[in-house]
């Protein structure tokens, strides 16, 4: 791989740990700045995509809808207080389109309740994003998670 397609793919990197960085630092509001300004947030079962269905648990078409969703579980959204820990491994550019590069990373994520301490598994799966290079400067035109499971167990209130 030559120096510019490893400069590449540390701005992916880069940017792909930078958003859990923000979630796991609980630092959701800077979330939306890691989006292009047509950005899409999406969240959805394997179950579903792998049988053409449309429904989302979240679906933010653009920073914006994501910073309301920030802003509403900050004020609004009633959960049990809680923290993540993301693991990311398997990063690949797999294509490149539209002047986008097609990513694939593993995920899970150890979610830790505040009342007692205990952690968990809380989620697994894949992040199939479109990233874009402007200016030196990685963001996700769109940030697609994937979990394994049929369903979510609880309230998804902390993006993943």
């Amino acid at each position: 791989m030559g120096a510019a397609s490893e400069s590449v793919r540390h701005r992916v990197e880069d940017l792909l740990h930078e958003w859990a960085r923000r979630i796991d630092e609980d630092r959701l509001e800077a979330l939306a700045e890691l989006l292009t300004t047509e950005g899409n947030y999406r969240i959805a079962s394997r179950f579903n995509l792998d049988r053409g269905l449309p429904l989302s648990v979240v679906h933010c078409r653009g920073p914006a809808q994501l910073r309301d969703r920030v802003t509403s579980l900050r004020i609004a959204n009633v959960y049990e207080p809680h923290c993540y820990r993301h693991i990311l491994s398997g990063v690949q550019i797999i294509g490149e389109s539209d002047g986008a590069l097609d990513v694939r990373t593993n995920y899970m994520v150890i979610r830790t309740m505040e009342h007692d301490g205990i952690s968990s598994i809380f989620s697994t799966g894949q992040y199939r994003d479109r990233v874009v290079i402007t200016d030196g400067t990685a963001r996700f035109a769109e940030r697609l998670v994937v979990f394994d499971s049929k369903a979510i167990d609880t309230l998804l209130a902390i993006p993943l």
